[in-house]
């Protein structure tokens, strides 16, 4: 019998707008659920039952009134440590940031709240939300639930987790570098990037971030199913006059050619066999589905994830260089050290220039995507790293960034973005990603579909390890 908590959230939606639930019992469930696996896999960080169960009750008092809570009616949510959820403290993996109580909800934490959607918990990140990895000096590691020995990714590896062992349906995380795809795929699920300014970002509790942020982060939704990502990423991305990146623009385009490009090695990237195969066996599944696939060469990948490298590390090294140093939280020392020595010290000149090379970027991805409008290509080189190999050693650390090319190349360009879960090789969760063009996110969602519709479909895991 399937349990309430291994329901896709437009299940949970449809069901608790009929009336065959009600949103306290699903929230409930998922409490319950939460009390159950959350002691062994460390994804929810800060739990606040009363308050989700309130949040459910007025749901249910809506529905009694005859009216749509809306379309994440009922839906239990998680939201990451670094956006503000009023009454909770925007931690962001950080000792320093404990206190950081924030007064009112960021734009997203608020759309969510309008969809209907219960806020069951916050989860996990790594100090200051910088690498693929989950674990940090005050809230201490996140394990998968699908296999406690390779990472969740990160950082946004709590909500991946949350969200694979069924505490919630629906996950809120956030994409500078990967963050939102690479837990995705770690987990075995299925995460949208969306393009920059289509959901609504700012936190109260903190000054507005620098240039490279600006110009790179994204919230986003993680979820079992692809159907789940659409109405999740609907929600989040209705207006909030707070943020004046915001781009209103519609959810849906204009008819597109059925037509992807299929490039397994972006800029000569190494890509391990079992990554290569899943990708040969979705473009056979998007080709069986109507697709025409053709490997071709995308644009280049490796000058935008210079060009994140350098807008990320000036972020970094002109704001938190202060706050790294009186944090001292050892991992995020060693990977901001490394990351530092790959894009160099990032003066005045250098990013100029960097943000002059964005636009000739951009403008080279939107004229191939009017011809494929999709590109087809790995989310990673390598299956789902062994936990914290990315601070083991000098070299494990250049293994893992290069693995990662796609993942830092990709938000340089404002690209939405989508990680496929496909099934598993040698044991492991593997997936695909599928690029499209800007504020098309309804492009690689229609071929994210076709992709999961010939595959196995994602269910919630364990944990079972003793």
């Amino acid at each position: 019998m399937t349990q309430t908590w291994e329901l896709t959230a437009s299940r949970i939606a449809a069901d608790v707008r009929a009336r065959r639930m009600s949103a306290t019992e699903v929230t409930q469930a998922h409490l319950d659920r939460l009390a159950s696996v959350n002691p062994r896999i460390n994804a929810v960080v800060q739990e606040f039952p009363d308050e989700a169960l309130a949040a459910a009750r007025e749901v249910d008092a809506a529905i009694a009134r005859g009216e749509d809570p809306g379309p994440l009616c009922g839906v239990p949510v998680t939201i990451k440590v670094n956006v503000d959820q009023k009454g909770h403290a925007t931690t962001n993996g950080l000792k320093l940031l404990e206190g950081l109580v924030a007064t009112e909800d960021s734009p997203v934490v608020a759309n969510i709240r309008k969809a209907g959607g219960v806020i069951v918990g916050r989860t996990n990140t790594p100090a200051f939300s910088l690498r693929w990895f989950t674990r940090n000096d005050l809230h201490g590691q996140t394990l998968n639930p699908r296999d406690r020995a390779i990472t969740p990714g990160g950082s946004s590896g709590g909500t991946a987790a949350a969200v694979a062992a069924g505490v919630c349906a629906l996950g809120h995380g956030t994409d500078i570098a990967g963050s939102i795809r690479y837990p995705a795929y770690a987990c075995g699920l299925h995460g949208l990037r969306p393009t920059v300014g289509r959901v609504p970002a700012y936190n109260s509790s903190a000054p507005d971030r620098f240039i490279g942020a600006q110009l790179m982060a994204v919230s986003g939704p993680i979820a079992r199913s692809v159907e789940d990502l659409g109405i999740a990423f609907a929600a989040m991305s209705a207006p909030d006059a707070r943020d004046p990146w915001y781009v209103r623009a519609p959810i849906g385009g204009a008819d597109f050619p059925r037509r992807a490009a299929l490039a397994p090695a972006p800029d000569g990237m190494p890509v391990c066999d079992e990554v290569r195969a899943a990708l040969v066996e979705a473009a056979d599944r998007l080709r069986d589905a109507g697709w025409t696939v053709d490997e071709v060469e995308c644009p280049p990948m490796r000058h935008a994830a210079e060009i994140n490298a350098c807008l990320w590390m000036a972020e970094t090294q002109f704001g938190m260089r202060d706050m790294l140093d009186r944090e001292a939280e050892a991992d995020a020392q060693f990977v901001f050290a490394r990351m530092s020595e790959r894009a160099g010290e990032v003066g005045f000149r250098t990013l100029m220039e960097a943000l002059q090379a964005r636009v000739s970027l951009v403008r080279q991805w939107e004229l191939f995507l009017r011809e494929r409008p999709v590109v087809l290509c790995p989310v990673s080189g390598e299956l789902p790293f062994d936990q914290q190999l990315d601070v083991a050693s000098d070299a494990a650390f250049g293994q893992v960034y290069e693995a990662q090319l796609t993942q830092r190349g990709i938000p340089a360009i404002g690209l939405p973005a989508l990680a496929v879960a496909t099934g598993a090789a040698s044991g492991r969760p593997v997936g695909v990603q599928l690029i499209g063009p800007r504020f098309r996110e309804d492009i690689v969602l229609a071929a994210g579909r076709d992709i999961e519709a010939a595959g196995p479909p994602v269910t919630v895991a364990g944990p079972d390890w003793t």
